[in-house]
């Protein structure tokens, strides 16, 4: 497993960050957003429906669980998992299916892991405790294409 950080300055700049992340984003990516309330999860996951044309469709899905988008004939699934007990839960409401239907932005990911494909992608946002604005995203990778693409681009 790789290790990358991002120090976002500002929630434009984590939206940024998320809409460049997208344009390589395929059927059947995980990603897991990890971290407090206000953190960041859902801008970036913004950033991330900007690149599709979406930003004006987001809502947090902490009631509804998921959030389905659609653009085209790709499909985004947007899960807050921290009310799932297990991620047997996780997998009665076809957790699996979107799984592999769709890219998957899974915020509270790490409660089930055990059910995830092993080259998910993890990001940890955590404020800064001098400056409200400032964000810092702890990305762990273990998949070359992620591993690649955190090399590769100037962030």
């Amino acid at each position: 497993m790789n290790h990358f950080q991002f120090v976002s300055q500002n929630e434009q700049d984590t939206k940024n960050f998320a809409r460049s992340l997208a344009s390589i984003l395929q059927k059947k990516d995980v990603l897991i957003l990890t971290g407090d309330l206000g953190s960041g999860k859902t801008k970036f996951t913004e950033g991330i429906l900007s690149y599709f044309g979406l930003q004006n469709e987001i809502s947090s899905p902490t009631f509804t669980i998921v959030n389905e988008y659609q653009k085209n004939d790709i499909s985004i699934y947007h899960f807050d998992v921290y009310r799932l007990e297990n991620s047997s839960e996780f997998c009665d409401i076809g957790g699996e299916e979107y799984l592999e239907n769709g890219i998957c932005i899974i915020e509270w990911g790490e409660l089930i892991l055990d059910i995830l494909p092993e080259n998910y992608l993890h990001i940890t946002f955590s404020k800064d405790t001098n400056n409200d604005t400032i964000r810092k995203l702890s990305i762990d990778t273990n998949s070359k294409k992620w591993e690649d693409y955190f090399e590769t681009i100037k962030y």
